[in-house]
């Protein structure tokens, strides 16, 4: 048995875990069926990257918010984290799991996108977004497992990609109230809609109804795929991940029953379903146990989250600074965000 954590340590996870209770219900409903040695440094991972993700999202001039989380992530792969409950309980998790630094600056790299109102031209652009944002964080719930295998990493890749592409497909219109654009530019002008004026008056039409299917579609093809993954984790958090599945993709299941409406309705999922969906994944990983596993285990990596795979499937101690391309990103918020007379070249 363990030792009990740190009083400092608990109340860190407390905090952790009532601002996913309060912020996530999804993932918390799912996060109930992972035993508590990967459930509390899942809180622990979840809360900064929620936290992260709502310090961009929920502020008009998102530049300074990822600034801000580059420091912090700084802080926190320096041993130094700030002074918050979130950020002490992600050092702590860097620290016992040897956290490959790739991903959450992945995971910093997307929401970077974000402030940069970065639109995505084709389908596979939007993948590269989703693998960032959210196959990221699968990648690293794969090393709070110990897992390091490339297939089950590639799997809980697709398994990232769905869940965003989920969502996407979920807050169209919400998003475009907001004056962002997730759907594939070269859809909406197949479709013969203007992006422009889409936004400025976002209307529920046929055409954006099929793109939500196609985005479902895809979603629901990589949520099959990532169900050969789940063979290769441990025994004991083979429900929460099938729980996650099932309960994310209930969501586009909602949507489908609203005539792939996300404009004008925004899909909810009861706490009735989600305790079905909990049952479902407990019965469904029992199967797994005693079921050969998939040849679809070993299916190719996405290409869009190759780089994902090979960082968290690398054993030599993760690299320090920040890659090229995402440092020329935080140049350009930063020059952005200082008075015209103070900018440099």
């Amino acid at each position: 048995m363990s030792a009990p954590a740190p009083a400092s340590a608990q109340a860190d996870m407390d905090h952790c875990r009532e601002a996913i209770r309060t912020g996530s219900l999804s993932f918390h409903a799912a996060s109930r069926l992972l035993p508590r040695s990967v459930r509390d440094p899942a809180l622990a991972l979840y809360a900064f990257c929620r936290l992260a993700d709502d310090a961009v999202d929920e502020v008009a001039d998102k530049g300074p918010a990822v600034l801000e989380l580059r420091d912090r992530l700084d802080l926190a792969f320096a041993g130094r984290p700030k002074d918050a409950p979130a950020d002490r309980a992600f050092a702590r998790v860097i620290e016992a799991f040897d956290m490959p630094r790739a991903l959450p600056e992945a995971l910093l790299e997307g929401l970077a996108w974000d402030a940069t109102d970065r639109r995505y031209a084709t389908l596979s652009e939007l993948r590269g977004y989703s693998a960032r944002v959210a196959s990221a964080v699968g990648a690293m719930m794969c090393v709070l497992m110990r897992v390091r295998d490339a297939d089950a990493l590639a799997r809980a890749c697709d398994l990232g990609v769905a869940m965003q592409l989920t969502n996407i497909a979920r807050d169209v219109g919400e998003d475009a109230r907001a004056g962002r654009l997730y759907l594939p530019t070269e859809w909406l002008d197949a479709a013969g809609v203007d992006a422009e004026a889409f936004l400025a008056n976002p209307c529920f039409t046929p055409e954006i109804a099929g793109m939500v299917r196609r985005l479902l579609a895809e979603a629901r093809r990589l949520y099959d795929r990532s169900e050969a993954g789940v063979a290769a984790l441990p025994v004991a958090v083979r429900p929460g991940i099938l729980a996650a599945r099932h309960i994310y993709d209930g969501i586009g299941g909602s949507i489908r029953r609203a005539g792939h409406d996300s404009i004008t309705v925004r899909a909810r999922t009861s706490k009735a379903q989600k305790l079905g969906w909990l049952a479902q994944a407990t019965v469904q990983a029992g199967l797994v146990t005693l079921l050969p596993r998939s040849a679809i285990l070993h299916a190719k990596p996405l290409d869009e989250v190759a780089f994902l795979v090979h960082a968290a499937a690398d054993p030599r101690p993760a690299r320090g600074g920040w890659s090229e391309e995402l440092t020329a990103v935080f140049a350009q918020l930063a020059a952005h965000d200082r008075p015209d007379g103070a900018r440099g070249t």
